[in-house]
């Protein structure tokens, strides 16, 4: 009875761990907060050298767009000082995907969640190590 207890949580404890694996995944470029400065943020972008940037306000109205470019990655300092509190979505477009971030303004402080709230791939492209979770 014991060394069924045992199997049995060690298979729950692999199961688990392959679950968080697929979960994370792992993403064609990875977006790291560098610094959260009041009403200032800076942010890179790892493995892409060029994208569409976008902020959308909660209506779905462009609020900022910039093509920006780099030659290992993207390095990228805004500025929300003219933004009213609220929420608003990073979105970020390369030739491969549209990832959505979420970026939080209040007073005096901004922050933009480095986890995607959504990441759409476009249709044609190759995408390498992508992984489907269905919950």
């Amino acid at each position: 009875m014991k060394k069924m207890l045992k199997l049995g949580l060690v298979i729950a404890v692999l199961f688990s761990g392959i679950s968080t694996y697929a979960i994370d995944g792992n993403e064609d470029y990875i977006l790291h907060v560098i610094k959260e400065n009041g009403n200032e943020v800076t942010f890179g972008l790892e493995n892409v050298t060029q994208a569409k940037l976008m902020i959308y306000d909660q209506d779905g109205t462009i609020l900022y767009s910039e093509n920006a470019s780099g030659k290992e990655g993207i390095l990228k300092r805004i500025t929300f000082e003219d933004f009213p509190e609220g929420t608003y979505i990073l979105k970020i477009e390369d030739n491969v995907k549209i990832t959505k971030h979420e970026i939080t303004v209040t007073y005096n402080k901004v922050i933009l969640s480095s986890k995607a709230i959504s990441s759409v791939y476009k249709a044609g492209s190759s995408a390498k190590n992508t992984s489907v979770v269905v919950r």
